[in-house]
């Protein structure tokens, strides 16, 4: 029934919380803004790097001026501390061997900057090929907009019921659905089975592997 998995990377495939909140708190204590409990940035991330800046700065410093100054800064310390905790999910890499074996094909749509999102799968997850792998870029719909996942369904020349889509927020959800996919909420990541249900989820899992039974259905 499904021939081919768009992953989402952070969250799902990759625990990177902690790199990115360490990194974005850095940058609010330069600025003498408060910082976050690690939890907090579960909710911060997700829609991309403007919306995790104004997400993470305080009301009384969201202007324009300051989002943009933060978001380079942002850029500079996750440069440099990407790596540093961040790691593939327990069970992601039996998923992927499996996943493999069986010839599904195997893509990563993310809402991280397209330059992060590539070097973080070329680091973490190169025993596996992704094609393609995209992040944000100028001038492309994000996520929730469905038109980069469409182009990726038509690329493989697998319609987009033949795709499940897996992700942890309700962006990834609404992706999934908008493009004509499977969305399965991974409940391991950064919000909970009730927000990926509300937003429509078909099936929820609480480990990688569980994917596969839905590849391979009684």
């Amino acid at each position: 029934m499904f021939s081919a998995v768009l992953f989402d990377l952070d969250g799902t495939l990759l625990d990177t919380l902690d790199d990115l909140a360490d990194s974005m708190n850095e940058v609010l204590a330069a600025r003498g803004a408060p910082i976050h409990e690690r939890a907090a940035y579960r909710r911060f991330i997700g829609d991309g790097l403007e919306m995790l800046v104004r997400r993470a700065l305080p009301e009384d410093q969201n202007d324009d001026a300051t989002v943009v100054a933060c978001m380079e800064a942002m850029r500079e310390r996750y440069a440099e501390r990407w790596d540093r905790r961040s790691r593939p999910y327990p069970g992601v890499p039996g998923l992927l061997d499996a996943l493999v074996e069986r010839g599904v094909r195997l893509a990563v749509l993310s809402n991280k900057p397209h330059d992060f999102t590539c070097r973080m799968v070329e680091r973490m997850l190169a025993r596996w090929r992704f094609d393609p792998v995209l992040g944000s870029r100028p001038g492309v719909p994000r996520k929730p907009d469905p038109q980069v996942a469409r182009a990726i369904a038509e690329q493989h020349g697998v319609a987009p019921s033949g795709w499940l889509y897996l992700g942890d927020t309700p962006i990834d959800v609404k992706t999934a659905r908008a493009a004509g996919m499977t969305a399965v909420g991974a409940t391991w990541g950064f919000r909970d089975a009730a927000e990926l249900e509300e937003a429509g989820a078909r099936h929820l899992i609480d480990h990688p592997r569980q994917l596969l039974e839905l590849l391979d259905p009684e």
